[in-house]
C-alpha cells in the first residue's frame, strides 16, 4: 500500500522493550521514525528523537505531522501512586488520540493485553479495554493488538526467571499448569510493519500471539535446560499474599492475574493476515540468548 523508503511514523514508548525491537525492525525497512519518549536515548541517524515529559500535543503534533501511522506502545502492567493504570493506560492514550487528530495521522496501532474484555474482572485488563475503546470511538483507522507474552532479550518474564536463577531456584504459583502463547519481539516487528502497510488489518483486533501453547511449568523448565536450577511450587494464595504485602514479591498481583488467566489466542488468523513464518518459542530458547 505504501513505499516503505517514504513511510513516516511516530512511536511512543520507544525505549521500552517492544519499543527498540520495533524501531529496529522499522528502520532495516527504511521508515523514517519519530520517536517520543520521556528520557533521551540513542537512536538510528534516520530517527528524529522527540523528548517530551507529558506528551506536549502542541509541540509534538508540529513535527509528526502527517506521519503514515502512530504505533503507541506505551503501558504499564504495574500501578503505583504515581503511575496508575487509569492514567497511563487509559488517559494517556486519550491524549495519543488527540495527538493523531492534531498532527492528522489517520492510522494508529496500538499493543492492548490478551485477556481484555468487557467481562473482564481485572483492573489491568479493564483499564486496557477502555484504551481500546477509547481507540475504536476515535474515527481513526485502527489495529488493535492483543498481545501474550513477548519475548526476546531483556523482556519482563525473561528478567524475572534469570533473577531466580540466581538465587538456585524458581518458584512457580500454584500449579503451573496455565498456559502461554510467546510470540516473538521480532516478529512482532514485523506484523506492526504489515499492520501499517496493508490495508488487511484496518479497523481490526487481532490477538498478538505465538505459534504454540505451552504451560508455564513446562516453559520454566525449557528455559532452565540443563541447569540444576531447582523448581518450587508454591500455594496461590501464598503468592498473591506475597504479591499484596511484599515489594519484593517474584511475582505481582498483576502478573498473578495474567498468569491464572490462562489466556490463549488465535494464532492462524494472525499468520493468515500476516503471511510470515513465525518462530516458535522454542527455537529463541534454544539460541540461549535469553536463558543465559
Amino acid at each position: 500500500m505504501t513505499d516503505s523508503k517514504k513511510l513516516c511514523i511516530a512511536i511512543t514508548g520507544s525505549t521500552g522493550f517492544v519499543g527498540k525491537n520495533v524501531r529496529k525492525v522499522l528502520h532495516k525497512k527504511g521508515a523514517k521514525l519519530f520517536n517520543i519518549s520521556r528520557k533521551n536515548f540513542s537512536s538510528y541517524k534516520s530517527e528524529t528523537k522527540i523528548i517530551s515529559q507529558d506528551i506536549n500535543i502542541a509541540d509534538i503534533s508540529k513535527k509528526i505531522k502527517n506521519c503514515h501511522a502512530f504505533v503507541h506502545l506505551i503501558g504499564i502492567g504495574h500501578q503505583s501512586v504515581d503511575s496508575t493504570f487509569q492514567s497511563v493506560n487509559v488517559e494517556l492514550t486519550k491524549k495519543i488520540i488527540q495527538l493523531c487528530h492534531k498532527s492528522k495521522i489517520k492510522k494508529i496501532i496500538y499493543v492492548s493485553g490478551l485477556g481484555a474484555s468487557k467481562n473482564s474482572a481485572s483492573v489491568y485488563f479493564i483499564s486496557k479495554f477502555q484504551a481500546e475503546q477509547a481507540i475504536i470511538n476515535s474515527g481513526l483507522d485502527y489495529t488493535i493488538f492483543r498481545a501474550s507474552y513477548i519475548i526476546g532479550k531483556d523482556d519482563h518474564l525473561t528478567k524475572n526467571l534469570k533473577a531466580q536463577m540466581k538465587t538456585k531456584q524458581i518458584t512457580i504459583p500454584g500449579s503451573g499448569k496455565y498456559h502461554l502463547q510467546p510470540i516473538f519481539v521480532n516478529d512482532v516487528g514485523e506484523v506492526i510493519y504489515k499492520a501499517i502497510t496493508s490495508e488487511k488489518f484496518s479497523n481490526k483486533i487481532i490477538d498478538l500471539v505465538g505459534p504454540e501453547t505451552v504451560t508455564f511449568q513446562n516453559y520454566v523448565r525449557l528455559f532452565k535446560g540443563k541447569s540444576l536450577i531447582k523448581i518450587k511450587n508454591v500455594d496461590l494464595e501464598r503468592a498473591y499474599h506475597a504479591a499484596l504485602h511484599n515489594t519484593k514479591s517474584r511475582y505481582g498481583l498483576d502478573d498473578l492475574n495474567i498468569m491464572i488467566g490462562d489466556f490463549t489466542g488465535n494464532h492462524s488468523r494472525l499468520k493468515k493476515l500476516c503471511g510470515l513464518k513465525f518462530k516458535k518459542f522454542r527455537e529463541v530458547l534454544q539460541t540461549r540468548s535469553l536463558s543465559q
